[in-house]
């Protein structure tokens, strides 16, 4: 069964867009990061409070950006929400 990601609360992450950059300031750990694209749009699939699986947040991406092959997109998807997991930033559901 694949996991599902989700993030722990609305109000944990802070964002600030500067160009093509966007800080995130994790108010639970006390640390900022600074991450590009895809990475705000993968948060942005989980803002809801709901709990997906890599290939859902490939669905929803792929309603408003070209990512090309499923096939392909669907690693990198998973690495990101791997890392992201890693980081405090979304968790296991």
């Amino acid at each position: 069964m694949p996991a599902r990601y989700c993030q722990d609360s609305p109000d944990a992450i802070l964002s600030c867009a500067l160009e093509d950059m966007v800080l995130f300031y994790h108010r639970p750990s006390g640390q900022t990061h600074m991450v590009i694209s895809p990475v705000p749009e993968i948060l942005a699939t989980l803002d809801d409070g709901a709990a997906l699986t890599a290939g859902e947040v490939l669905g929803q991406l792929a309603r408003h950006y070209d990512l090309g092959a499923a096939e392909e997109a669907l690693p990198l998807v998973e690495m990101h929400l791997t890392e992201l997991a890693s980081l405090g930033l979304v968790r296991i559901a």
